[in-house]
């Protein structure tokens, strides 16, 4: 299995959780997306300048190599692209999670 497979997992499993999320929600969804985009784009922003960075210092000081064999070839510096999905899912995940487990009282004050 190659890492983009692996990438494609994580992520298709988030977005799952996401839309079994979302339509749980009901009416509100709507609004709830209107509330969240922004944040969420924030952080996902920060989170992927972050992920570049020291992915690029990890792989690069040795801690962690990739085999070309099953990467896409993509890099960002040294660091392959599908490194970046991790930071995705869980950009995807945690809002779902958060809906899901309790936060339903959270936002409905």
């Amino acid at each position: 299995m190659t890492y983009a497979w692996l990438s494609l997992i994580f992520v298709a499993v988030a977005a799952a959780v996401l839309l079994a999320a979302l339509l749980a929600r009901g009416a509100s969804r709507r609004a709830l997306v209107a509330r969240w985009w922004l944040p969420v784009l924030m952080s996902g922003t920060v989170v992927m300048i972050l992920t570049a960075v020291f992915d690029n210092v990890m792989i690069r000081s040795g801690l962690m190599a990739y085999s070309s064999s099953v990467t896409s070839g993509l890099l960002i510096g040294v660091a392959p692209l599908e490194d970046f999905a991790y930071p995705v899912a869980g950009l995807i995940l945690l809002p779902a999670l958060w809906l899901l487990v309790g936060g339903r009282q959270a936002h409905d004050r």
